[in-house]
């Protein structure tokens, strides 16, 4: 059985779902508490994060090693590009949401309204929540000026891009923390992509103490 220790609001437990989704492969979730790491998990992952999944007899662990493992075990259906340059253009993008945009809006945003308070680490910081009110605003238009020249994010065909950022997305979504007024060509490809069968289990999740918006899991919002 493959097994995913996951957190339902990670952005990198999301992006995993979504690819082992979108490749139909059956998984079983289970939710870690990783702030509270025990002896078992750590064992699993010194790191102590999440995700990590159990696959092929395998402990891996990093979003981006796990979804490149499945891509290259499970081929098809494809979400990196048969060409180098292409699939360097892939990997600036994850790279992009999974450091730039996550160390600036999703951990401004998420972390502080969501993830304090699950782990009891007291208010969000007011500083903190502007920060990532006002960054969104730069990224959502950046994404914007990507898909006014490309169908997809990186490109013609949808990638482990796409799924990566709107891993992301989905996070502040279920906070209505996204402005989708900002940009109809950024709501418009959202749209498709939380419409893919793969994002079902994602607008299903639900986190105690948080209820979702009513347009969170409405496909045409």
């Amino acid at each position: 059985m493959t097994r995913l220790y996951h957190f339902a609001l990670s952005p990198f437990c999301r992006k995993v779902r979504l690819v082992l989704a979108e490749k139909k492969i059956d998984v079983e979730l289970v939710e870690e508490r990783y702030w509270e790491p025990s002896t078992e998990f750590l064992r699993r992952n010194p790191a102590g994060k999440v995700p990590v999944l159990k696959i092929d007899g395998l402990m891996l662990s990093d979003s981006q090693a796990i979804c490149e493992y499945v891509e290259e075990t499970v081929p098809e259906p494809a979400l990196m590009p048969k060409d180098a340059k292409s699939r360097a253009e892939v990997r600036r993008l994850c790279g992009w949401f999974d450091d730039k945009f996550h160390s600036e809006v999703t951990a401004n945003l998420v972390y502080e309204r969501v993830n304090k308070k699950i782990m009891r680490g007291g208010y969000p910081d007011g500083k903190a929540v502007k920060t990532g009110a006002q960054q969104i605003k730069f990224h959502l238009d950046y994404m914007a000026w990507l898909l006014d020249h490309r169908r997809w994010l990186a490109g013609d065909r949808m990638t482990l891009a796409d799924f990566t950022a709107a891993a992301h997305l989905s996070c502040l979504d279920y906070i209505s923390d996204v402005d989708w007024n900002r940009s109809e060509i950024v709501k418009d490809w959202y749209a498709k992509i939380k419409s893919r069968p793969a994002f079902r289990s994602i607008l299903a999740d639900q986190v105690p103490g948080f209820i979702q918006p009513p347009h969170y899991a409405n496909l045409d919002f």
